[in-house]
């Protein structure tokens, strides 16, 4: 089973910019309650695209510099990037259904 790739300031832009496929990045916190209720739906959404999706985690607390670049003001929230562009965006402990169809929807385009 694949296991989310937790990132940081220093290789963010080499594991998700550079990417050659769609990223799903889970901004959280390991305080945040809506975040620890959305990280088993991470990982089975990292095992459900293995090979199509990658999936990161990014600790805000850890990274202030690149979740303040992306304006991140609550957690979770949940940028789809692709070829280093943010294609999609969700916010809150949202459904694995909801993720689900908007990374679906980024490997149609």
């Amino acid at each position: 089973m694949s296991e989310p790739l937790s990132v940081g300031d220093d290789d963010f832009a080499a594991e998700v910019l550079q990417s050659s496929v769609p990223v799903l990045v889970d901004f959280w916190a390991a305080w945040c309650g809506p975040c620890r209720q959305l990280a088993p739906v991470v990982h089975e959404l990292a095992h459900d695209y293995e090979g199509r999706v990658k999936v990161c985690k990014f600790d805000v607390d850890a990274g202030q510099k690149t979740a303040a670049a992306y304006g991140i003001r609550s957690i979770p929230t949940l940028l789809i990037i692709r070829d280093g562009k943010v294609v999609d965006q969700l916010i809150g402990a949202v459904p694995k259904r909801q993720i689900a169809e908007k990374l679906d929807a980024a490997l149609a385009t």
